[in-house]
């Protein structure tokens, strides 16, 4: 630099070094976010019995409006309009807050109301039932005992070999095809559901 003035070669040195500069926090940047987007990811779609429950203002960004209507605001869904209703595919069916496995394709059947419905859950063990008086009926209401999730009712059923059908909305629900289990952490459940 002579009398104040920058010279060319020093303005290009500037503009390298403040190009680099930016260059490098860009990509801190980008990293950080690739992280917490897989952080998220693996929260969202594998199974961690120790993860904790999100607060409801995670699943109020995390969840569909609908899944949140059910799981948290007791919402329904109509009937034969909805995702798993008519799912014929092999695999397990997974709270969608927790992603804890609840129900297994082989205990599910039509059973006429355009429902998922299931002869039993995967054990009685995860699941509280509630008394439901709402809509001028009395009803038995099923929850996920982890999360509190809302999941739909339980009836008794005569023809069914439990006794029992668990009639559950969609909404409350993730699938997890047999394919995927491994991958996702659902391993120790194929047992139920591999039909060789």
């Amino acid at each position: 630099m002579y009398g104040g003035r920058i010279t060319n070669e020093e303005r290009s040195a500037i503009s390298t070094y403040v190009g680099a500069g930016i260059a490098i926090v860009l990509a801190v940047v980008g990293i950080y976010f690739f992280f917490l987007t897989q952080k998220e990811k693996k929260e969202t779609t594998t199974f961690d019995p120790n993860r904790p429950i999100p607060s409801d203002t995670v699943l109020k960004s995390r969840l569909k409006a609908e899944e949140y209507a059910v799981v948290r605001g007791n919402g329904s869904q109509t009937p034969f309009q909805n995702e798993f209703w008519n799912n014929e595919k092999t695999g397990i069916y997974v709270d969608v807050v927790t992603g804890e496995p609840l129900f297994a394709s082989v205990d599910k059947f039509d059973g006429k109301v355009g429902l998922p419905t299931f002869t039993k859950p995967i054990s009685k063990d995860l699941l509280i039932e509630v008394p439901d008086s709402s809509n001028e009926m009395q009803r038995t209401q099923v929850r996920a005992k982890r999360s509190n999730a809302r999941l739909g009712h339980v009836f008794p059923d005569p023809q069914s070999p439990t006794g029992q059908r668990y009639v559950v909305y969609s909404a409350a629900f993730h699938f997890v095809p047999i394919e995927d289990m491994k991958d996702r952490g659902y391993q120790a459940y194929l047992a139920l559901v591999d039909k060789k």
